[in-house]
């Protein structure tokens, strides 16, 4: 591209809006040596670059690039046998830390979301932790080599530190004494040329001997160096050369350890570079609220709402523009100040960021072509020096795009034909267009010509397009029309200005029927398109009303089926509660019937019980169930007393013994006998005709688990064992509660069952059993 062209459609200044992204010296090296590219696959690769930074943008809001430096003169250096400075060891340091963040940041990141490209260039970075640790150990923030660089410069700065100390404290008694308030200047200890001294007034100056290392300004103070003094100033001297010394065979040790991975360290550097560069291309694209284009290599264009990015975003007017597709030439009409040139830039600015690898200020769905050359020749470029008029100027630039532009090429020309005859300047428009058209090139011409307008209808490819005049407020609305022709507006900005009709009228006989004709066909275009725009709003408003109602009714719908299931939720929980309640007021009357029995030998079966409690557990419903149980059938049967019925209220089977009064019957079912209603009864079947007595019997041990285990006088190993089976039996046969009796005794063996009891996960709790039960001889065990 060519930098006057660059410079014509302003892409210096997006640059300089890009330096304003970059975090480190590399990336603004980068951005200031920015050109757009010619070639297809980089420019793709570009953009795919610049669109992962700005996934990470979006998902993490800033990257890690703080601490980096250019250490590509250090390492050089370093490479060639040179001493580093504290500086740019740090320096160096920082740049590796700031590498080693990034890395880990792109790695951490791509577990998230692919970043191909940000991972590739990631892996690239060496992690040299052993050589910023060996910096960092050696060498402070501030450049200042560290004691603990090494044993010997730790014990020479000690001894300095003991000396000066010591050097202080003789002249801090030298300052203290009688006479010193009346020979000194000031009572302090100073330092010049790197030795203590301290002010003496001139008159004074043989009392103390040594060395004078300076005076005031006005000769009337001296600063010696005391004879007392001086050996221990020499001392301290030594120790600071050896102290140097040291230093400097620290740096240079570093230095080498520098020189060993400089390779990696200039990779580094290149890689934190591009990554510098390509993030501030994402955070300027979202400073101008930029999207990514498809790319393509067939020289279409297709820009939606695009707004030219130098000028404010709550002040530019997006537009439309389509080229290359179905047709190749746009000619735009239209008075001055009405936005054509602007439109102009802005197809070629976009064009040249697009190919920069920078996002374009225009909405998704944007596409942009790759070209070999972009021409433009806009603006008044009238040649002092070469004493040429806007004519020749314009026709200099224009003889050097006819020489180059190609069906590669994207060719802007503002007012084409401008600053000569206006018969002339219109045909060699045409004749210019038609050259340039005819190589293939993609064209976009503003111009004032009328003559222009028809160029539009008479060519196959070419496209007319104006920026639409609001003649009742007498201003541009700057926006784009393709396909209407431009007019002049002559007559109706006249008449608003207040322009007699008389003198309007007779101005309009001086136009050919052919000029009118073709006013008059341009007036209909824009009305028609107005109206066609208008319509495409009102269609696409009422979509978006349907579709906002079909997800209100959605979201409806949804918090419908959600309040349903909530309230059958809660309603079988309230069932499930209140058959919970019933049972527990069962389980209470089973427990005063077992403890009747024990203490006045009531004739109550256990396994009757036993049956009791499982009938009241199956009377409980399922909460998890969705389905609603079929409704019963209506009774088809006379109930009779014997006939086997369901209690539907309890899901119960039973039998009839006898009606009680009205439409209530006595039922049996197990142990229990109830009134039910007999809307609460369904039949299920008839007594046998032959029945048979059958007599209850209890079955032996082994069919038949107990509600009690009996250990005692067992050993403890077999009573444990005994324990573990007898628990298992009693979880299969459905027991909520067993008691296990262990007897006093010494205590092992009741200690031995409640610890197995406490770790059984099916136990729920265990407690002794009361005066009634056994005392502490039994446990009681209940079930989860």
């Amino acid at each position: 591209m060519l930098q006057r062209v660059r410079k014509t459609l302003e892409f210096n200044k997006i640059v300089e809006e890009l330096l304003r992204h970059v975090s480190s010296p590399l990336g603004r090296e980068k951005a200031e040596a920015l050109v757009p590219s010619t070639d297809f696959q980089e420019v793709v690769r570009l953009q795919e670059e610049t669109d992962e930074a700005s996934t990470v943008l979006r998902l993490k809001g800033n990257v890690p690039l703080g601490g980096i430096f250019d250490i590509r003169p250090h390492v050089k250096r370093a490479a060639i046998g040179g001493m580093l400075s504290p500086q740019e060891l740090t320096q160096t340091a920082s740049t590796i830390h700031a590498a080693r963040m990034i890395k880990r940041f792109i790695h951490e990141m791509n577990e998230e979301t692919s970043l191909p490209l940000l991972d590739e260039y990631a892996g690239r970075i060496a992690v040299l932790a052993d050589l910023e640790e060996a910096i960092r150990k050696a060498v402070d923030e501030g450049g200042e080599v560290l004691d603990s660089a090494s044993d010997i410069l730790r014990s020479l700065r000690q001894q300095l530190r003991s000396r000066e100390a010591k050097v202080r404290e003789r002249l801090e008694s030298m300052i203290r004494s009688s006479n010193a308030q009346k020979m000194l200047s000031d009572a302090i200890v100073t330092i010049r040329n790197d030795r203590f001294v301290i002010p003496v007034k001139q008159e004074y100056r043989a009392h103390y001997g040594g060395i004078i290392h300076d005076q005031s300004a006005s000769g009337q103070t001296l600063f010696i160096e005391p004879q007392a003094i001086v050996q221990l100033n020499n001392e301290l001297q030594e120790i600071r050369v050896k102290e140097q010394q040291e230093i400097e065979r620290i740096l240079i040790e570093l230095s080498l350890l520098v020189a060993e991975w400089d390779a990696d360290l200039l990779e580094i550097v290149t890689v934190l570079a591009v990554l510098d560069f390509m993030f501030a291309k994402a955070r300027y694209g979202r400073t101008i609220k930029a999207s990514k284009p498809a790319i393509n290599a067939a020289g279409k264009i297709r820009l939606i709402q695009a707004r030219h990015p130098l000028i404010p975003i709550e002040e530019v007017i997006p537009n439309n523009i389509t080229l290359g597709d179905n047709y190749s030439t746009i000619v735009i009409t239209g008075p001055n100040t009405g936005g054509k040139t602007v439109a102009l830039k802005t197809v070629g600015l976009i064009t040249l960021m697009a190919q920069a690898g920078l996002q374009i200020p225009a909405l998704d769905g944007s596409e942009v072509s790759v070209f070999s050359s972009v021409f433009a020749d806009i603006g008044d470029e009238q040649s002092i020096e070469q004493s040429l008029s806007t004519f020749s100027s314009h026709m200099v630039n224009i003889v050097g795009i006819l020489e180059s532009a190609d069906e590669n090429s994207l060719v802007l020309f503002d007012e084409l034909g401008a600053g000569t005859d206006p018969q002339e300047g219109a045909a060699l428009a045409i004749a210019i267009l038609d050259e340039v058209y005819s190589r293939g090139s993609k064209v976009i011409a503003t111009t004032h010509y009328p003559e222009l307008k028809a160029y539009g209808y008479n060519r196959e490819g070419v496209i007319n397009a104006s920026v639409e005049f609001d003649v009742a407020t007498l201003s541009p609305t700057y926006k784009l029309l393709i396909g209407v022709p431009g007019r002049s507006n002559a007559f109706e900005i006249s008449k608003r200005l207040g322009l007699g009709s008389s003198v309007i009228e007779k101005a309009k006989t001086y136009i050919s029927a052919d000029s009118n004709e073709v006013e008059n066909m341009i007036a209909s275009l824009e009305k028609s398109k107005r109206l066609a725009e208008k319509e495409l709003q009102e269609a696409h408003d009422t979509l978006r009303e349907s579709e906002k109602l079909r997800e209100d009714l959605r979201k409806e719908i949804i918090v419908y089926h959600d309040k349903k299931d909530s309230l059958m939720e809660k309603a079988r929980e309230k069932a499930a509660k209140i058959v919970e309640d019933a049972k527990s007021e069962a389980e209470e009357v089973i427990k005063d019937l077992r403890k009747l029995r024990l203490e006045k030998h009531a004739e109550v079966k256990e396994h009757e019980l036993i049956a009791a409690r499982k009938r009241l557990e199956e009377a409980a419903p399922e909460t998890n169930r969705i389905k609603k149980k079929a409704a019963p059938k209506k009774n088809q049967h006379i109930l009779k007393p014997g006939d086997e019925v369901l209690v539907t209220s309890f899901g119960q089977k039973g039998h009839l013994l006898e009606k009680v009064q009205g439409n209530e019957w006595a039922v049996q079912i197990g142990i229990l006998k109830m009134k039910v209603k007999e809307k609460d009864l369904q039949w299920v079947s008839a007594p046998k005709q032959k029945e048979t007595r059958t007599v209850a019997t209890v079955k032996g041990r082994d069919h038949h688990i107990s509600l009690e285990l009996d250990l005692r006088g067992e050993r403890y190993e077999e009573a444990l064992m005994r324990t573990e089976k007898y628990i298992d039996d009693s979880l299969l046969a459905g027991y909520p509660r067993v008691s296990i009796i262990h007897g006093k005794g010494t205590g092992a063996l009741m200690r031995g069952v409640q610890e197995y009891l406490k770790n059984h996960r099916a136990v729920k709790k265990i407690r002794f059993g009361e005066a009634g039960e056994g005392g502490t001889g039994v446990t009681i065990v209940e079930f989860k």
